[in-house]
Order: C-alpha cells, then structure tokens, then sequence
C-alpha cells in the first residue's frame, strides 16, 4: 500500500508527462468504470472530477444493486437481464460493498389475496429466471404469519401475506471510492478537485479541430496545466450537457434530470434484516424502506428539474410524500421530528423526443453513447449497477471511431476491487451499524495507523480518518463525514457535532494546504441542509 502514489505525486507525474491515450472527464460511476476497464487494458488513462469522487449522483442512490422490477413491468427485458448479470458480478468482485440483500412484497385485502399475489408471484419467477444462474435466493410467496414474524413492523391492517425476492444492496459512495483506487493501482492518474476548464483542439485556428486535450484547474492551488490525450471521454453524469457544450456551444440537450429524495430515520420503524418494496405508489413509483448502517432508508421520489445544482436539496413536498407513503405500510409510521438526515440525489436520465419529461418515472435507465464532430466522446444515462458495462461500451466506441486501438476484451468481469476480501471471509452485513466493514479487508491495517484510534463516532475512528486521507484521497471535512464514512447520510447532527475533531486531524495529514476552519464552517452548513425543519409542509407532491 505504501507505494500507491499521493495525489501531488500524481499532479507531479503530469508535470513530466502530460500525454496520455485517454481522459476522461467525471469521477462517478460511469467515469470511474471506465478509467478502471481503460487502465486494466494497458492504456495510459488519466480522470478528472471537479469536486470529490461521487459528490453527485453517485453518492445519492438507494443504496441498491438491483435489476429493476419496475423496468420488468414496463417491459424493458433486455435492461433488467443486463442489470442482474452485473449485479451478480458486482456481488463477486467488491464483496465488501456489495451484499445480497431480501426483499418483501405486502399484499393486503381480498383483491391483494387473489390478484396481487398471483400476479407478484409471476413476475418475480420471470425475474429470477432472467438472473440466470445468479446464486441469490428464489423468491417465493410467505404468509400473513411468516411476514410478521420476520418484519413485525409492517402494516397489521388487511395484510394477507406477501412474497419476498432477492436483490443487493451496497455502499455507493465507498464503491467509488474503490473503483478510483483500483484505477490507480492498475496505473491510472486519478484526480480529485481538477476541473476541465476548456478542450484543446489539434487546429486551434478552426472550429472544425478534433479535441485532442483538456485545459484542467487544479481547485486547490488554482493553477492552470493542459493535458493531451487520443481520446477525450464526458462522463460527467448530470454534468455531461454543460461539458458538451464546452466542445460545442451549440450542442443539442440530451438529459432531461430528475430528482430522487430520500430520508432516513432509526431502524426501530422496520427492525429486520429484509428490505420492504411497495410496487406502486400513488405517483406510480416504487417505494423502499432498506435497513443501511444501523438506519432505514425511505424513498425514493422523482421529480423532473431543470436546474442541476452541485447540492440538491429535497423539497418539503417530497419529504411530506414519503412520510405519507410509508404511513400506509409502516405499523409505526415516522413523523418529520423522526428523521436523521435526508437527501436528493439527480438521476441523468436520457431526453429523447417520444418521452414527456414531465414524467420522469417512464424514461428509460438505460446509458447512450454519442460521439461529436470533433471526437469528444459523451456517456449519459444509465446507472449504478450496470456501470462495468457502460464502461465496456463506452470502449468499445471509442474503438469504433478509432480513437484508441482495440487491443484486448479487457477483465473488469472477474477485476476483484481494491480491498474486496477472499470467498471465504466474513463480511459484516451493510444493513449493521457502522464500522470496519467500512474498510473491508484492510481494517487490519487502518488499526494500524499511528494514533491514539479514539472513536470519533460510532464505527469511525481517528485511524479510519488518517486512512481516508493517506489511501483515499479525502481532501475535506465533508469528503470523510459524507462519502469516506457515510455519517452525513445517517446523521446529519451527529455528522456535525463531529466535524471540528475531523477537521483536526485533516490538519495534521495535510498540514499547510488545509484550511481547517473553513472546511469545518463548510460541511456544518452542508449538514443543516441535510436535517429537516419538524413542522409538516401541506401542499401535495
């Protein structure tokens, strides 16, 4: 581990070298994957993210690997096959952030008896036969009894039974993370807080120059350096629209963004080791409580917005429809003083002109790949689950188009990542509280960090924070309060309250270049967005 390069050293290799065959421009999901598949092929890859790894939508999801029943209903088949097959290599190659986890489907009342049951039963049968050899659970109707037995916080009233299927769940943020590592440690120079101020063309004097580089600003230092590669790649998420439009001003609208929010109150409201799906809320959506790090996630909506801010915030409306959704599936339904932190994430969903964007819930998950006039690559859409195969895509175009030569199927299939644990070792569910699961099988040498390793929070130490720093390039307060631990997302108070001893002992791993003050002032006021005001909002999602 000593010898995984620091960020400086990777700024100081572009000093020497700024050449490299490819760039890419996001450090999300989709941008990571490729660097990942690109790196492990052999070829010099460099990545650029203006904020942190997985500071938007890549840090915000559900918290679920999963093949998407709704996309089954809507008959979108070739999506859901695609998305069972990589969660179960996901569940194979990142073990330590990636689990199985079950699944409950209430039915209620006489028409839950004899239609709904029926019908969930079906459906779930097709989709385990679509997961084709995947080596979870087959789903399976459970009665009135076993339901309560298992999850007694359900709803009582009417409830006939229900079935349960299996999915994944994991740690988003935290698999970004591992994903960046894994980059590096195949060879890639991975960048945090390096913005791509503008694309360099190889005829400076036509506008008809092919992008053959990128002018980056490193946010620490301000300082300007350009970066030449073969092949540019936009994998900027929600972003990937203004990044086009850097290489042509104007170019064309392709995402049409929606908002999810979520919230999370104790585990107490649904104590079992299952997540609950309601099918098909009022708005048409799903609905999931999933137990996470001691917590329960409730959520999630969807709402289009044309704005694309760094830090989306729920709106009370969204806040106030979960709540009311959860109420009618939730024996014990929580109440606005009952949350401990909420957030929105920004889903990049693809415009196409038969999809009225208005009802974001029916545009499709699936990623596009174009390719402009002057060779910048562009990924939008998609999703977390299905990211190793985007990357494979996004590959294989740039193939295609001749902009990197095709030199082997590439490994990411059976790639373990960085600090996934042997077949044989014990994971500590994701669904506990907080703690070296964290760290998957490296929790032996985080304990090992110099320090006193006093707990900081629950399942965070002093030593976890000197890791985040040293290993994983967590560069703020909030890199190690919200995406290096998960605290920010679990409790927003607490997240807060521990700030100030996070922010110093940032200080002493990076000394001079940190301004403690700052970032500490800075995630406190980040952290008073993600709590939510008691008193309830009226008007109707």
């Amino acid at each position: 581990m000593n010898d995984q390069p620091t960020r400086q050293q990777m700024l100081d290799g572009i000093e020497r070298d700024n050449t490299f065959d490819l760039i890419v421009i996001g450090g999300g999901s989709s941008g990571l994957g490729i660097a990942v598949d690109a790196a492990t092929r052999g070829f010099s890859t460099v990545l650029f993210e203006s904020h942190d790894f997985a500071k938007g939508t890549s840090s915000r999801a559900t918290k679920l690997v999963h093949g998407g029943v709704r996309y089954l209903a809507q008959g979108n088949i070739s999506l859901v096959r695609e998305s069972l097959r990589e969660r179960q290599i996901l569940l194979d190659n990142a073990a330590h952030l990636t689990q199985p986890l079950p699944f409950v489907v209430p039915c209620f009342g006489l028409l839950g008896s004899i239609w709904n049951l029926p019908i969930y039963r079906t459906g779930f049968a097709f989709y385990d036969a679509l997961a084709q050899g995947s080596r979870l659970g087959k789903s399976q109707c459970v009665s009135r009894k076993t339901l309560l037995k298992e999850s007694p916080m359900v709803q009582h009233n009417k409830l006939c039974g229900g079935v349960r299927y299996w999915d994944a769940q994991f740690d988003d943020a935290r698999l970004a993370v591992a994903l960046a590592r894994t980059a590096i440690q195949a060879g890639a120079t991975i960048l945090n807080y390096c913005q791509v101020m503008q694309f360099l063309k190889s005829d400076t004097r036509s506008a008809d120059g092919q992008v053959n580089g990128v002018l980056v600003e490193d946010q620490e230092t301000n300082r300007r350096f350009p970066v030449y590669g073969k092949c540019v790649v936009n994998a900027a998420g929600v972003w990937a629209d203004s990044v086009r439009r850097l290489d042509d001003p104007a170019a064309m609208r392709t995402l049409a963004p929606s908002q999810g929010a979520h919230i999370v109150v104790d585990q107490s409201f649904f104590p079992s080791d299952q997540a609950l799906l309601v099918p098909k809320t009022t708005d048409g959506r799903v609905l999931f409580a999933v137990p996470w790090m001691g917590k329960l996630i409730l959520g999630t909506t969807d709402i289009p917005r044309d704005d694309i801010p760094i830090e989306p915030r729920p709106f009370p409306k969204e806040i106030d429809f979960i709540l009311k959704e959860s109420s009618r599936y939730l024996a014990h339904a929580p109440q606005r003083s009952d949350i401990r932190a909420a957030w929105a994430g920004l889903r990049p969903l693809v415009h196409t002109p038969r999809h009225n964007d208005t009802d974001t819930k029916q545009i499709s998950r699936e990623h596009i790949i174009r390719v402009s006039s002057h060779g910048l690559v562009t990924v939008s859409g998609g999703k977390w689950t299905t990211y190793r195969a985007m990357a494979e895509d996004v590959l294989r175009t740039c193939f295609n188009h001749n902009l990197l030569p095709s030199n082997n199927p590439g490994i990411t299939k059976t790639l373990r990542l960085v600090g996934s644990p042997s077949p044989s070792e014990a994971q500590v569910s994701l669904a506990a509280p907080p703690g070296l699961h964290l760290y998957g099988s490296e929790s032996d040498c985080v304990l090992s960090l110099p320090g006193s390793n006093h707990e900081i929070l629950p399942g965070l130490s002093e030593a976890m924070v000197r890791f985040a720093i040293r290993y994983e390039y967590a560069r703020t307060v909030e890199d190690v309060l919200a995406r290096r631990s998960r605290w920010l997302f679990l409790d927003a108070q607490a997240a807060a309250d521990a700030s100030g001893t996070v922010g110093d002992i940032i200080q002493e791993e990076l000394t001079s270049s940190f301004d403690r003050d700052a970032s500490v002032e800075s995630f406190r006021e980040l952290a008073t967005g993600y709590q939510v005001d008691a008193r309830p909002h009226t008007k109707p999602l």
